[in-house]
């Protein structure tokens, strides 16, 4: 995509990482996300890891949701088909308008990656109250294909014809919480 010479619009953003096994220590994809947005120059302003429990979930995400300062909610992990993945049934309800677009090209760009096994990937995404919710899997290399390849442009107000950043609601300067 071309850019235009406008003004980038840092964007607040909190990361969620979903998993039975990994601690703040481990989770090197929710580090990932948080490294790319910072350099991207956003303000990671929370992040959390919570067991894949789908009311401890859609919690976490409730709150961001209605809290004003965040823009951007990123969430890796829990989006297989093992019997604990519940990130997207987690999600799901709480989105008012869903981003179909995103979960058919990331799996399509998966798919130059993994081959057929991107069928297993239920990333989704939405807008709920002027929020970018973004579902996506587990792994290091999915959180790095879906920001180097659809994310970093989409909250980036300098894309062209279109972002996500037009559709966010406006939130104040606020400090990072965790």
């Amino acid at each position: 995509m071309a850019h235009t010479p406008s003004d980038f619009v840092p964007l607040n953003i909190a990361v969620l990482t979903v998993s039975d096994t990994r601690t703040s220590e481990t989770d090197t994809s929710g580090q990932l996300l948080v490294e790319s947005a910072t350099a991207a120059g956003h303000r990671v302003i929370d992040r959390q890891l919570w067991p894949d429990d789908p009311y401890r979930i859609r919690a976490v995400v409730s709150n961001w949701i209605v809290d004003a300062d965040v823009q951007v909610v990123l969430i890796t992990g829990g989006t297989g088909f093992t019997g604990r993945d519940s990130t997207p049934e987690a999600v799901a309800p709480l989105l008012d308008k869903t981003v179909d677009g995103f979960g058919e090209l990331f799996r399509h760009l998966s798919w130059e990656e993994i081959g057929t096994s991107t069928l297993q990937s239920r990333a989704l995404a939405g807008l709920a109250n002027r929020t970018l919710v973004v579902c996506m899997p587990g792994s290091t290399g999915a959180c790095r294909t879906a920001w180097t390849r659809i994310l970093a442009e989409q909250l980036d107000s300098r894309t062209r014809p279109c972002n996500f950043v037009q559709h966010l609601a406006p939130a104040p300067a606020c400090e990072t919480r965790g």
